[in-house]
């Protein structure tokens, strides 16, 4: 008997056809679900060449479909896809309240990160605070917690993160900055567990930069400043 879906595509109910009668057509929701299979699900090599038709023949549709689809992920879904990857930022956490930081301000010395959106006193003089927090963030669905200790101070803030989750431990493996193939290993073999396929070099530094760019967003912001005024 043949196997009319040999790569376990999600089923969807079209919407329709197009108005060349040549493609189904899909709800915005399906249609990123559909832009995703072509990088998430694992095909065997030898079947690369065969992947994509396939895909294009259970849910009846063309390669304009195919484009729509990546247009309508690029505009409303929450997640990027790296390479055969999925990754999403979730909600953030701050778990206890400011403390206070006494430092000597060095021009030398400054912090290596910051942003235009926390607001404090930019003097010499300015408090520093530090602020225990998490971002949850998500690989494949798989949820990957990410604590991190922020320093603030001025318009500054810097981060510094534990060593403590899976994906703390690949930060640091890339913060590192050694191609250190039995670390590498390692980490390919926790996702594997995890149900993840293995990631190369160049994979793991772009869900880095992405964890780097996501750990504050605007939402976080407004809850610094809040605090920072009432700690004023």
């Amino acid at each position: 008997m043949t196997n009319n879906n040999p790569y376990n595509f999600l089923p969807f109910q079209p919407t329709g056809r197009n108005e060349t009668d040549t493609a189904n057509t899909y709800a915005p929701e399906d249609m990123i679900k559909i832009y995703e299979q072509q990088f998430l699900i694992q095909v065997p090599e030898a079947q690369l060449t065969e992947f994509l038709p396939a895909l294009k023949s259970f849910y009846d549709i063309d390669n304009h479909t195919l484009d729509v689809s990546a247009i309508i992920f690029d505009a409303i879904a929450d997640a990027s896809i790296i390479y055969n990857h999925k990754i999403k930022v979730g909600r953030y956490q701050i778990l206890a309240g400011l403390v206070k930081e006494t430092i000597e301000y060095d021009e030398d010395n400054k912090s290596d990160s910051g942003t235009d959106g926390i607001d404090s006193n930019d003097s010499e003089e300015a408090q520093a605070y530090t602020l225990e927090c998490k971002r949850t963030f998500f690989i494949n669905d798989i949820e990957m917690p990410y604590y991190f200790n922020l320093f603030i101070h001025g318009d500054s803030y810097s981060t510094l993160t534990k060593q403590d989750t899976f994906l703390e431990q690949i930060y640091w493996f890339v913060s590192d900055g050694a191609e250190d193939n039995e670390r590498l290993e390692a980490i390919n073999a926790q996702l594997g567990s995890l149900g993840i396929r293995a990631m190369d070099l160049t994979t793991i530094y772009e869900i880095v930069n992405y964890v780097e760019d996501s750990i504050i967003d605007d939402a976080m912001i407004d809850t610094l400043n809040k605090l920072l005024d009432d700690a004023e």
